[in-house]
């Protein structure tokens, strides 16, 4: 009996202790997990670094990061080298992510998200084509519209095309065919420009729904004598080229014409006997604010060299192309982005995942902030 005894009394403490564990449960409130919302319109000093992760490109990330302050604001993710751009009106950003049903293989989907840049959650997401570019991001791999309307993103299978997407019905509206060209330069509200193998500019018009309504081809370089890079940096309506050899090619689109402006160098003919040259992964930038374009630059430059990073930027006056000094960073950096205020900041990025930050008024090194990333090869800035 006294056996019997102590199971039933331990059964009715463990069924006790079970109650009264369930009844504790049941007043405590379910724990909810806070949101942040950042400040709109951002500071114009807020950067977007994207972090394609070369060890684990299946999941990369945009890293939000206040350049002032030396902060970490937030993050948006991002699969497999995700193109990514940044609305004019600041409201969104887009990716153009690629999934497979089994992580690395299985069958493919397309999806442009749209990220919320106040909560940095995603708005709505459209499928894709699945056809958009698997290569390393390039700043106009994807584009938005002037009215933040309708996106563009760069196809290659290997041949070339661009799907629009209607940011307002998030609908596919169409896909163009840009064969023998690359990349969408945003033109405008309704149109984009494309860079062609022959050294031709395409540009596309489109309606209001997306869909083509005209296109026109510009001769723009000769092909056979010139080494041109494609990441190009815009001011306004006119975006400047460089070559692999330092020589700037304009262009301006104004009224939605391809019309190339004279071409001035970055180098002097002496400069130039000393082997310098442009180079790195986005190796310009351009400050609005003050009128300056920003170029990364090597010394003993080599064709094999044209994007590695460097230590030595150049400033040069957009009206004169009179170079104007020197930035000179800790670290070898390979991507550069100002802001487009008055009093712009320059965000580099170095290969060892971390950013640099340069006061562009004074022209001094102002900070820096370490491991933000794991390979950061882009930065978007607020329009």
């Amino acid at each position: 009996m006294r056996r019997v005894d102590r199971l039933s009394i331990s059964a009715a403490l463990a069924l006790a202790l079970a109650a009264s564990t369930s009844a504790v449960r049941a007043d405590l409130p379910a724990e909810e997990i806070g949101q942040n919302t950042l400040p709109f319109p951002p500071d114009p000093h807020r950067v977007y670094i994207l972090d394609v992760d070369f060890k684990n490109p299946i999941a990369g990330k945009v890293v939000v990061v206040d350049p002032k302050a030396k902060r970490m604001l937030g993050m948006t993710t991002n699969a497999f080298v995700a193109p990514t751009a940044l609305s004019p009106d600041n409201r969104t950003l887009y990716s153009a992510n690629l999934f497979y049903s089994r992580g690395t293989y299985g069958e493919r989907t397309d999806v442009l998200v749209a990220w919320d840049t106040q909560t940095l959650r995603p708005q709505w997401e459209v499928v894709l084509p699945a056809k958009r570019a698997s290569t390393l991001t390039e700043k106009y791999a994807m584009g938005v519209s002037a009215d933040s309307k309708l996106a563009y993103v760069f196809n290659l299978t290997p041949s070339t095309s661009v799907t629009v997407v209607n940011t307002q019905t998030h609908t596919v509206a169409s896909e163009v065919a840009i064969s023998g060209c690359v990349l969408n330069y945003p033109v405008g509200k309704r149109s984009f420009a494309s860079l062609c193998g022959d050294g031709q500019l395409l540009v596309v018009t489109l309606d209001d729904d997306g869909k083509e309504v005209s296109r026109t081809q510009t001769p723009f370089f000769d092909p056979n004598k010139v080494r041109l890079n494609e990441r190009a940096i815009a001011n306004g309506d006119t975006y400047y080229f460089t070559t692999t050899h330092g020589e700037v090619y304009p262009v301006s689109f104004e009224g939605g014409k391809a019309k190339p402006q004279p071409t001035w160098s970055l180098v002097s003919d002496e400069e130039r006997k000393q082997g310098w040259a442009p180079g790195g992964w986005q190796a310009l930038a351009l400050a609005p604010g003050l009128n300056r374009l920003y170029a990364l630059m090597h010394d003993q430059h080599t064709d094999g060299k044209w994007e590695d990073p460097s230590t030595t930027i150049w400033a040069f006056d957009l009206k004169t192309g009179k170079k104007l000094g020197t930035l000179d960073s800790p670290k070898p950096v390979w991507s550069l982005q100002a802001s487009h205020d008055k009093a712009p900041i320059l965000v580099a990025t170095d290969l060892e995942g971390g950013v640099q930050f340069f006061d562009l008024a004074t022209g001094k090194h102002s900070g820096a902030m370490d491991q933000i990333a794991d390979t950061p090869v882009l930065t978007l800035a607020p329009w």
